[in-house]
């Protein structure tokens, strides 16, 4: 189950992420901002492999009636020559030269292949501080990988990112992607019968400041309701209790 949160937003839509004919996690993303409210997955172990060399994007973006599965942006190119790709979502050009690293809200170390490699899709990134993403994100994030190898029999995991008002990726003088002001997560741990063992969220302001700030997921429950319009509500199921 995906939060309700943020699914009522204008412009917004919900993408169950599809590679080689598999469904992988679900992202709900803001076609105006291009970048995602967040992405949900559930933890997997990691065995290696699994980088992609380019980025997919999404044709359902650009056509409701085109596949719903995502595809190097290129070959979307050859299949439909002089259709434009990035109406509704970013492209990899935007972010080219940005300053900006390519930031995976659902990051491809919390996957085996082929879900690793559905991770490298553009609605599945935000541009993310550098600093921030190779260090105190990243830290965070193999953290996490060593609680729930430890502690869970299935970890269910949101990824997140908060907009700015006024900080965008500009290109040919347009606003392209916007640069989120905070990226945040929520985890919910559970063991073979389903009983609750651990849940905690997180958040970290996207600048060199570098650093996570933990929550428990009432804590971030708060913090996110301060950017939000209606009741952010429960994260997960009977808020993982």
């Amino acid at each position: 189950m995906v939060p309700k949160w943020g699914a009522t937003a204008p412009d917004v839509v919900s993408l169950c992420q599809r590679f080689r004919n598999r469904y992988h996690f679900a992202t709900l993303y803001d076609t105006h901002h291009r970048i995602a409210v967040y992405s949900a997955y559930q933890f997997q172990e990691s065995n290696g492999g699994g980088r992609e060399k380019s980025w997919f994007v999404e044709p359902q973006l650009v056509n409701p009636s085109w596949q719903a599965e995502m595809k190097d942006g290129y070959w979307l190119g050859k299949d439909h020559p002089g259709v434009y790709q990035g109406e509704r979502q970013a492209l990899n050009e935007d972010y080219t030269h940005s300053g900006f690293d390519r930031g995976h809200l659902n990051p491809n170390g919390h996957h085996a292949v082929p879900s690793r490699n559905a991770t490298f899709t553009l609605t599945n990134v935000v541009p993310q501080n550098r600093k921030l993403n190779q260090n105190a994100w990243r830290i965070h994030e193999t953290q996490l990988t060593s609680l729930f190898r430890a502690k869970c029999s299935r970890a269910y995991v949101l990824v997140g990112a908060i907009p700015s008002a006024d900080k965008w990726i500009v290109k040919n003088n347009v606003n392209r992607v916007n640069i989120p002001d905070y990226l945040w997560n929520a985890y919910c741990c559970v063991d073979n019968n389903g009983k609750v063992i651990q849940s905690g969220g997180a958040s970290a302001r996207n600048t060199e400041s570098n650093w996570v700030e933990q929550y428990t997921l009432d804590e971030l429950e708060e913090f996110l309701q301060q950017f939000a319009n209606q009741p952010v509500g429960e994260l997960f199921y009977n808020n993982c209790r």
